[in-house]
């Protein structure tokens, strides 16, 4: 080992970050020299390194590369081992030192816990993997859940939107929701959205209106009503479904991911545990947005009289988003003289939507207004 190497393992100010894994973490699965990284090397999946956040080998510092010689096999086996004994030392030692309620979260945990997991019902068939937007060559999917045996030539659709902070999560997690709801004769687009840091706002937004106008657009191929479609969605979703319900007439939030003068207004929204002034959650995802952003990006900012009827559902005990978001929405939305109302659900934390002992009833809820919504 030259002398000095110890300097170039600048790792001691990465044990706070979400790089540091745990040793169980630690797979070696590719290990060499590569020329564009000074000589970096490689294990882990290659893509996550531990110590920086701006380089792009799993687990090493590239300049430590300088220390390797082409044609040593020996020095490619003894380097490794190192390498392995002071990521397991340290993550170790992170772990050792490190409150459980101080410790990282795995990078992609999503806030909400486990999502809710129930078997398809026999009356519900899904087409998964559906292109709703594209942006050069990224494509932004859905999955279609519809009854099987349809009421009529045309049923109403309700676009489900998961949760995850805007940066977790994707359309498998509100699954069980959308089967609910095509077992009770909606069509149910279950979507996935560009997350934080992929993007930054307003994207995850345009995301939602780029799938509205697919549901419109292509109404007559599934069966859907174009005039009777909604939206519902939790946590992260439940703003996004906020701002479908509150943002049809700001062109700003459109995009460009297809179906360009198709209309993305939803005729009704249920949306549970809603972030509804930005303010409040301006730097979640370590993106820091302006105030002109925020207020953008807040469903507040644009509730009208033309916003879509809204049901807001919120556990007393959440103490992710206050209550007192939810209050808020509720009154710009009565004041506007949208029709509205807020079910406060005793002893729900945040995410009940994933509970046993909640999700039957907040879907009976949610069905009931849709229903209630598109009679009229």
């Amino acid at each position: 080992m030259k002398p000095g190497l110890e300097k170039e393992i600048h790792i001691l100010h990465r044990l706070r970050s979400r790089r540091v894994r745990l040793p169980g973490d630690v797979i070696p699965l590719r290990v060499g020299v590569d020329s564009q990284l000074d000589g970096g090397v490689r294990f882990g999946n290659g893509s996550d390194c531990m110590f920086h956040s701006d380089c792009q080998v799993g687990g090493f510092h590239p300049t430590l590369g300088n220390i390797m010689s082409s044609s040593s096999h020996v020095r490619y086996f003894i380097l490794l081992s190192g390498v392995l004994s002071v990521a397991l030392g340290l993550a170790s030692y992170a772990q050792a030192d490190t409150p459980m309620s101080r410790r990282p979260q795995a990078r992609g945990k999503n806030p909400e816990g486990e999502a809710l997991r129930r078997k398809l019902p026999d009356s519900v068939k899904v087409v998964r993997d559906i292109a709703f937007a594209k942006y050069g060559d990224r494509e932004v999917k859905l999955d279609l859940y519809l009854p099987k045996q349809p009421a009529s030539d045309k049923i109403p659709a309700i676009v489900v939107i998961h949760g995850g902070g805007w940066r977790s999560g994707d359309k498998a997690r509100f699954a069980t929701q959308a089967a609910y709801l095509a077992d009770h004769g909606f069509a149910a687009a279950c979507i996935g959205y560009r997350l934080l840091p992929e993007v930054t706002f307003p994207a995850p937004i345009v995301d939602c209106k780029a799938a509205v106008r697919w549901v419109r657009a292509n109404a007559a191929k599934y069966g859907i009503d174009p005039d009777h479609i909604g939206a519902t969605g939790g946590s992260a979703g439940g703003h996004l479904t906020a701002m479908l319900a509150t943002s049809s007439k700001v062109k700003e939030l459109e995009g460009d991911g297809g179906n360009a003068g198709v209309s993305s207004r939803v005729q009704a929204a249920v949306a549970m545990a809603t972030p509804a002034d930005m303010s409040a959650f301006g730097n979640r995802g370590g993106q820091k947005i302006d105030p002109k952003m925020i207020a953008l990006i807040s469903p507040v900012t644009h509730v009208d009289k033309d916003s879509a009827p809204t049901l807001l559902l919120h556990g007393m005990k959440d103490k992710l988003v206050p209550m007192a978001q939810s209050e808020l929405l509720l009154k710009k939305l009565k004041a506007a003289g949208v029709t509205t109302d807020l079910v406060k659900i005793p002893g729900a934390a945040h995410a009940f939507w994933n509970s046993e002992q909640w999700s039957d009833d907040v879907m009976e809820r949610a069905t009931k207004f849709f229903r209630e919504q598109f009679a009229k």
